[in-house]
């Protein structure tokens, strides 16, 4: 082997390596925002938060891509069918499951809504039925069972004593707007005509206006302490415009496999981050619940994106 050719393949795997520490740091930003959302309600009005984060992460969003030429060209001639799917998506996975999101947070355990949002992967393999054609296997369905049994035994015994039920109806909205979001991104990012950085931009703008507008129209505004101000800004410059940032390029590197499983790593931290902040401690059904569900839905996940993965290779042998 030519010394040129071990160079190549040295810098190759640091740049992978590099590429997995970026995303595994965004999923512990992405999974420590249950904690600082929970911190943060305790003063700021639910949807005025999440309007704060949101728009302040959109207005650094839209400077980066605006800043940069080719990312502005990648707007220029866009169909109004285009636009109507970025507003679109923006309303479903900002105003609506974000918004629901720090309400359900308001109300439920972190861990208990967590574990519902992770119910995600399973719903849109439903919804990918008769949306967009994709119908899941006979392993896939029996994965899909298993999960949902795993929720059961989670919530067991089925008296719902001292959860919140108004919670739970929000978590609900909140994982099926989730749901629908994705089969939405999925139908917007398949093209693979705009850089991701783009569609999350413009999409968040759009969704982070509408939360604004329903957060002054439905809540009494309060003056927030600088420590809540700390909690809005770590979520908006860190958690979202940097996590964002970092989770694309991590994307561009990385097969959708890899990004997969990194992501799957999100309901423990989760669990673990609750259990040393907010002292909620799951019993041993909880926690046999909650690892039938993590295993289902990481099994999902990976079956489903290596489908994708299949299908997109046979497109371009033929």
């Amino acid at each position: 082997m030519e010394l040129t050719d071990l160079t190549t393949q040295q810098d190759s795997r640091r740049i992978r390596i590099i590429a997995i520490g970026q995303a595994l740091f965004v999923t512990v930003l992405w999974s420590s925002s249950f904690i600082i959302i929970k911190f943060g309600l305790e003063e700021i009005p639910p949807l005025t938060y999440a309007g704060l984060r949101y728009s302040i992460a959109s207005i650094i969003l839209l400077g980066l891509i605006f800043s940069q030429p080719k990312m502005r060209a990648s707007l220029r001639n866009r169909s109004r069918r285009w636009w109507a799917m970025l507003f679109l998506y923006g309303c479903i996975y900002i105003t609506i499951t974000q918004g629901t999101q720090f309400l359900a947070l308001l109300y439920l355990p972190a861990i208990t809504f967590s574990l519902i949002l992770n119910l995600t992967p399973i719903i849109v393999l439903i919804f990918a039925v008769p949306w967009l054609g994709e119908r899941p296997s006979k392993l896939e369905t029996i994965l899909i069972i298993l999960g949902i049994f795993g929720v059961i035994l989670y919530f067991l015994p089925l008296d719902f004593a001292g959860i919140s039920i108004l919670g739970l109806f929000i978590a609900i909205i909140s994982l099926l707007a989730n749901s629908g979001s994705a089969i939405v991104g999925r139908a917007i990012n398949r093209v693979r005509d705009t850089p991701t950085l783009v569609i999350t931009g413009i999409m968040m703008s759009t969704g982070s206006l509408f939360l604004m507008l329903f957060s002054l129209v439905l809540e009494t505004q309060v003056s927030l302490s600088p420590i809540s101000w700390f909690y809005i800004l770590w979520l908006a410059v860190f958690n979202t415009a940097l996590a964002f940032t970092l989770w694309n390029r991590s994307m561009g590197i990385l097969r959708a496999i890899d990004m997969t499983l990194i992501n799957s790593t999100m309901m423990p931290q989760i669990v673990i981050l609750s259990i040393i902040f907010l002292g909620e401690f799951p019993d041993t059904i909880d926690w046999i619940g909650l690892i039938i569900l993590a295993i289902s839905v990481t099994a999902v996940q990976y079956l489903q994106t290596k489908r994708v993965e299949t299908t997109s290779k046979e497109k371009i042998i033929q």
